[in-house]
């Protein structure tokens, strides 16, 4: 009976297997225009009704009195949101301000309440017993209120008709000519006068200009 010869298993030498490397099939180009180009849709702000315009004053509880120089628009990640641009001269400062937040801000003052103001600051002013930290605190509350009338109760408790220094801590003296300060100016818009008159008619009523003629 014949013997069955055995196949020899061909063994692939180096360069045959770097050959049928090459025969593996390279992955088909993707052609850009076949691809979907995916959108992202910018998310808007909840809509609010702006009650405010271009040239319009308002009040801002933390700065005062400050003129809207604009409205825009803005993408911030991915939420389109508009805002108002809020000019506060004295201080050189520009707010931005969204218009679903513009509840902080309160249109200026009429007449009839500056004229209140102006009646306030003719009042005597309350002298508390507590310990000076607690009403600088309620002070500092009032004057970032933006509630006009607490502005004036400020300027007049810590009004001194004196022209002498060491009658006002050097505390008193910084929240009162902060609380002077936002008050003249949202009496200057309301009013239509100049820094200067508007100074002398606050001055007026808080007596300031009768004692300094005694002084002088």
């Amino acid at each position: 009976m014949p013997k069955k010869i055995k196949k020899k298993k061909k063994v692939k030498t180096k360069l045959e297997k770097s050959k049928d490397l090459k025969k593996v099939v390279a992955p088909k180009k993707v052609n850009i225009a076949d691809q979907k180009i995916e959108i992202k849709k910018i998310k808007k702000q909840p809509t609010e009704k702006k009650q405010y315009n271009i040239n319009d004053y308002v009040v801002y509880p933390k700065h005062g009195v400050g003129k809207i120089t604009a409205v825009e628009k803005a993408t911030i990640g991915d939420i389109g949101i508009n805002f108002y641009k809020i000019l506060i001269e004295r201080d050189k400062l520009t707010l931005t301000i969204p218009i679903n937040q513009q509840s902080h801000l309160r249109p200026i003052s009429s007449i009839n309440q500056i004229n209140k103001c102006v009646s306030i600051l003719k009042t005597k002013p309350k002298i508390k017993r507590t310990m000076w930290s607690r009403r600088a605190q309620e002070y500092e509350q009032k004057i970032n209120s933006g509630k006009i009338y607490e502005l004036a109760e400020v300027v007049k408790d810590l009004n001194k008709t004196s022209n002498t220094i060491a009658d006002q801590s050097y505390s008193e003296r910084q929240l009162f000519e902060q609380a002077y300060d936002r008050l003249q100016s949202e009496f200057e818009v309301v009013l239509k006068i100049s820094a200067e008159d508007t100074k002398k008619k606050m001055d007026k009523a808080l007596g300031r200009n009768q004692t300094m003629e005694m002084v002088q």
